[in-house]
């Protein structure tokens, strides 16, 4: 998710979407003990995205 996009949202769709990709990372790093992914990049690109929207969401509170 680029940093525009995140902008453009309000306080309450970042917190979802912040519990969404928070959940999508655990079940990925687990994923990716077991077995590893094809694109261990994406565990990198999820976390930066969590960090995008803790950034905003701090800016708007």
């Amino acid at each position: 998710m680029k940093q525009a996009e995140i902008k453009n949202l309000s306080a309450e769709d970042i917190q979802a979407k912040l519990a969404e990709a928070k959940a999508q990372f655990s079940k990925m790093k687990l994923a990716h003990k077991i077995s590893p992914l094809e694109n261990p990049i994406q565990i990198r690109d999820l976390r930066k995205t969590i960090a995008r929207l803790n950034t905003e969401l701090t800016n708007k509170q």
